[in-house]
């Protein structure tokens, strides 16, 4: 008994002094449990609306007012023409855009009957659905209101709901970007890091070192594969979300084909920082899981809308290269927006990149030395 009591305390006393290990057990569930128990939810707030007022009434400025008080809207523009619409769409971002029709509030007191228009986002058919359900149940608050003031009983307030980009909200138009930037990962980072550190585990990558090839011809010959598999990748993912799923290609194909290969390079790059930094497969293989699948899925707004999360989560969404990725898709498949209108995430993804093979050349360096 005393001989298997010292084992057992010769095994806690192994697993506490290993780093790694105190990480998965410790470290992991408790970040994944924060992370799931944050990002995990179907409630809105703070999406970011826009008002076209026609008839800037006193009725129209409380019902502005009630959303905006709600908790789940953030009015960020006031239109003035109908034409504004799609640019506040694609420019600004907005999620909804609610319009009034001119002269609301007579139409409420002398015709019995008011409408207003819920143009909604739907490139997210979740948030759009969610959003409009909201407005509705608020503007139906509000009616009811108003009628038990004035003492009588209105034809309720008419709200028209339209979804822009995806009008029979199927949720293949939201998966099809997403599945695009965790198959890219999955190839490209994961797949990199692992052949890479699987040379190193196995003592080849020095035998490649002292070969006539230059280190970064070894770096470039290891990853060229990935890259022809990543856009093979890329090319399947369109071709069955355009013939099968009927997800359009509203934009340009070389473009969205471009900011495909350059998110696969920055993957690659990624791949190749977290090859210098693991010792062996396994570790890579857990960066690569915990430091890219996950974040991917859960951060990026694959499934779950950044606005929802907590301003915490919301930073450090910036700092997941997938985000980025995923707009860019989103409003080139299905806005058809030009590289004007997805610079700004361009120059992100392409500053990632250069930062990463920065890091790699830096890290590759020091271990040569």
């Amino acid at each position: 008994m005393k001989r298997f009591t010292a084992f057992v305390r010769k095994e806690f006393l192994h697993i506490f002094r290993d780093s790694r290990t105190m990480l998965i057990l410790f470290a992991m569930p408790v970040v994944q449990i924060l992370i799931f128990g944050f990002v995990i939810t179907t409630e809105i707030s703070d999406a970011s609306i826009a008002i076209l007022d026609k008839s800037k009434n006193e009725m129209t400025r409380e019902i502005t007012a009630k959303l905006a008080s709600s908790g789940y809207y953030n009015i960020k523009h006031l239109l003035h023409s109908e034409n504004e619409i799609e640019a506040a769409f694609k420019r600004d971002r907005v999620k909804m855009v609610v319009v009034f029709e001119p002269q609301f509030s007579k139409r409420f007191y002398a015709d019995k009957q008011a409408s207003v228009q819920l143009i909604a986002d739907a490139s997210d058919a979740n948030s759009a659905r969610i959003l409009t359900n909201y407005a509705e149940g608020i503007i139906t608050s509000y009616q009811n209101s108003k009628n038990s003031d004035v003492g009588a009983v209105a034809k309720p307030i008419e709200t028209q709901v339209r979804m822009f980009y995806n009008e029979n909200l199927d949720g293949v138009f939201m998966s099809v970007p997403g599945i695009m930037a965790m198959i890219l990962m999955l190839v490209s980072a994961m797949m990199t890091s692992i052949s890479i550190t699987k040379e190193k585990e196995f003592g080849s990558m020095e035998v490649l070192l002292i070969s006539p090839l230059k280190p970064f011809q070894i770096i470039l010959g290891k990853v060229t594969p990935y890259i022809l598999l990543a856009f093979v990748n890329v090319l399947t993912i369109l071709a069955m979300g355009y013939w099968v799923f009927h997800v359009p290609i509203r934009g340009s194909l070389f473009l969205l084909l471009g900011e495909s290969m350059l998110f696969t390079l920055l993957a690659l790059s990624l791949g190749i920082f977290i090859s210098t930094v693991a010792q062996n497969q396994m570790v890579a293989m857990f960066m690569s899981m915990f430091a890219l699948m996950l974040p991917t899925i859960l951060l990026s707004g694959f499934i779950y809308p950044v606005e929802n999360m907590p301003y915490v989560l919301q930073l450090i969404s910036h700092l997941m290269p997938p985000k980025w990725f995923i707009i860019i898709v989103k409003s080139v498949m299905l806005k058809g927006n030009g590289i004007m209108y997805v610079w700004k995430e361009t120059l992100i993804l392409m500053s990632f990149t250069l930062l990463f093979v920065g890091l790699s050349i830096k890290k590759f360096q020091v271990r040569l030395k």
